[in-house]
């Protein structure tokens, strides 16, 4: 690694050409990633809601559908636009009263049973059909064309719509994002660094290295929306401490030698070698969430772990030529750090650890309850701002037909129409059931399907399923709406063994499911995959059990206060930060217990060892946790997506929690747990006092 050092400082200028040019591909492999905005899409593909999904589309053509609530149209304005909306490239088919009976059946002679089901008062109602999925980029287009065709009378509802404005708005906003997280960790670097200069020199290389990481993403073909909207917020603050961690070794090493390219070849190899353990743990965090059976995870995981790598790559590379190169600006724009002086604090931790013990034992029960009983949310209009079209549309919907969502029904073609119409009634008597809706019910019971015209037959009933919608007055992700999908998939198999009931409701009921298995698997993988990282760093049994066990107590004192503050968190909130902060901020008590080893190896008592452990790792630990927290505080404030918005506040709170817990506690537990540590501590076994 030093002679590779050696070279590559000496070739600064072609290695900081090179990656410039690199910036190029790179640039155009972000611009051709696609984003997927559909949660839903993550769900395993087993389940039988998502091969329903299939075989509606293979079937029926139709992957995506939005129910239209109109008001104020007269009959004939209402089929003049469920006509028009055909012609909209993508829409596979549209189901209204209005354009099935051309408006040649006077609505007063239709009975009240049938005529609620569309209309109510001024307003009635549609069904819109696509011909792609929920977040294809055709649907999302034809649903903006569905807006500018049926105009401000028109409220167009459906997961569909919100997946359309949820892109408008993230894409308005990402850019936002970068900017506000580079803005707040230029002022921390300003406040923490001994030159003007130096901010602008870190983060412009950390930019390089979050490009090449969004570039690199185009070998994927695509990545959620939560993930391009956070990847490079997260990658600028977990990495960030890399490039403090370089600027300091070579400083170190200035006062060591005259040769500064010597100095910085030094750095290089020295700050490999501390920041690849510390990066490992990162890496083993973010590996963990691939394991989700919601492959969220996965996209994440995968795009933040390669984030870390590049991240650790352009610490090594790119960074040190550029503070080559720009060696005298830096000197003549110096200027001395504005972090107060932190000497003092590993004093007070060791005069008061034993108040410090007690303040732990006493919050150890309400965190980890707040933790484990924290509320989430399933629900994906909850996570959009509430004057957004489609959430307009949604609560429109809701309190004009007293629809919350629809199911969808596939049920055998073979099976008897008596047996259907049997099924049907049974399924109207399941509680929050508002009406099931098929060829019947639209154009009236008892009619033979020879008598129903071809083209209106194949819009409900193809060759191996008929289709059919079942209204329900209940709120996606509640526990009313699960025990209804329960009820209604308990008579379905009665009456038809290989029916499926899909939709949003029945497909969120299986993500809370999935959600629920891979918190505790993606929270057991990090922590066996951690703790095998420190335990073969830090050679040591003892060690790795406490420093997960202190960074797993301040996940939980950040989890627990949306508990007792009642705020709920969007589902992945909790899966996400548990293992993000583990991995990101176990670094902190890593750096702190190798100093405390280092003390007590180098002939210094327990006491002494620990309070000079804290105040010569105070300063990093506060700086590196200031930092990730300046990258991510300010993007959740700013975003309306209550998604990215959460994650963000959450991340950023739990560095805070994380540097306290370190810096207060963590020292606390190496007093009173040394003799422990010493006899399980390889290298620490020859220490007597």
């Amino acid at each position: 690694m030093k002679g590779f050092a050696k070279w590559l400082v000496k070739r600064r200028i072609p290695v900081i050409l090179l990656c410039l040019v690199l910036m190029v591909p790179a640039v155009l492999g972000m611009a051709a990633t696609k984003t997927k905005y559909d949660l839903l899409y993550y769900l395993p593909q087993d389940l039988e809601t998502v091969k329903g999904q299939e075989i509606l589309l293979r079937d029926f053509g139709k992957g995506a559908f939005s129910l239209l609530v109109t008001e104020g149209m007269t009959i004939r304005e209402q089929e003049a636009m469920e006509i028009a909306l055909k012609d909209i490239p993508h829409v596979e088919s549209v189901i209204g009263y209005a354009s099935l009976t051309h408006g040649m059946i006077p609505l007063d002679i239709i009975p009240e049973n049938y005529r609620k089901l569309f209309q109510n008062g001024d307003c009635m109602l549609s069904a819109v059909f696509f011909d792609a999925g929920s977040s294809a980029e055709e649907t999302m287009t034809a649903i903006n064309e569905v807006r500018k065709i049926a105009g401000e009378k028109c409220f167009v509802s459906g997961l569909s719509a919100v997946v359309t404005d949820t892109k408008q708005l993230v894409e308005d906003q990402e850019a936002i994002y970068v900017g506000i997280a580079v803005a707040l960790c230029a002022v921390v670097l300003t406040i923490t660094m001994d030159s003007f200069l130096l901010p602008i020199i870190f983060l412009a290389c950390i930019g390089i290295s979050i490009l090449y990481n969004m570039g690199t993403n185009y070998f994927f073909g695509e990545i959620s929306y939560i993930t391009k909207a956070v990847a490079a917020v997260l990658q600028l603050g977990v990495t960030l401490d890399y490039s403090i961690f370089l600027w300091h070794s070579y400083k170190e090493q200035q006062a060591l030698t005259d040769d500064k390219d010597e100095a910085m070849a030094n750095a290089i190899h020295l700050t490999f070698t501390s920041i690849l353990g510390s990066s490992l743990t990162t890496v083993a965090g973010f590996i963990s969430i691939c394991f989700m059976s919601f492959t969220l995870g996965r996209d994440l995981g995968i795009v933040m772990s390669k984030g870390v790598v590049m991240g650790v790559l352009g610490t090594v590379i790119l960074l040190p030529c550029v503070i080559r190169l720009l060696d005298k600006p830096i000197e003549k724009t110096s200027h001395k750090p504005l972090l107060p002086n932190l000497t003092g604090l590993g004093r007070f931790v060791g005069k008061y650890h034993k108040a410090l013990a007690v303040a732990l034992v006493l919050l150890l029960v309400p965190a980890f309850y707040g933790y484990n009983n924290v509320n989430v949310y399933y629900d994906m209009s909850k996570v959009m701002p509430p004057e957004l079209k489609s959430i307009i549309a949604n609560k429109k919907l809701a309190e004009t037909f007293d629809m919350a969502t629809t199911h969808l029904l596939l049920v055998d073609a073979d099976v008897p129409q008596k047996d259907v119409r049997k099924m049907t009634a049974e399924m109207e008597q399941v509680d929050g059931v508002k009406e099931v809706i098929g060829i019947d019910s639209i154009l009236g019971a008892g009619i033979p399907e020879s008598f129903v015209p071809k083209d209106i037959l194949r819009l409900v009933k193809g060759e191996r399923y008929q289709l059919m919608l079942i209204n329900s007055e209940y709120v996606i992700s509640t526990d009313e709406v699960n025990a209804q999908i329960d009820e209604l998939n308990a008579i379905l198999k009665k009456y038809d063994a290989g029916g499926m009931l899909i939709g949003e409701a029945p497909c969120t009921k299986d993500l809370i499911a999935c959600t629920d298995h891979d918190f505790t698997v993606v929270s057991l993988i990090s922590i066996i995959a951690i703790f095998v990282i420190i335990a073969v760093v830090q050679k040591s049994v003892s060690l790795p059990v406490l420093l997960v066990a202190i960074i797993e107590f301040a996940i939980a004192a950040n989890l627990c206060i949306p508990y007792y503050m009642k705020e709920e968190l969007p589902f992945v909130g909790p899966i996400l930060i548990s293992t993000i902060q583990l991995g990101a901020t176990v670094d902190y008590a890593i750096l702190l217990t190798t100093r405390y080893k280092q003390n007590r190896l180098s002939g210094m008592e327990k006491r002494e060892a620990v309070e000079k452990a804290v105040s010569s790792g105070a300063q990093s630990v506060l700086v590196s946790g200031i930092g990730f927290f300046a990258a991510t505080y300010g993007v959740g404030l700013y975003s309306n997506v209550a998604i990215i918005s959460s994650m963000c506040r959450l991340i950023a709170r739990g560095a805070l929690m994380s540097v306290a817990v370190v810096l207060l506690l963590l020292p606390t537990v190496l007093l009173l747990l040394d003799k422990v540590i010493v006899r399980t501590t390889f290298d620490m076994r020859k220490i007597r006092n």
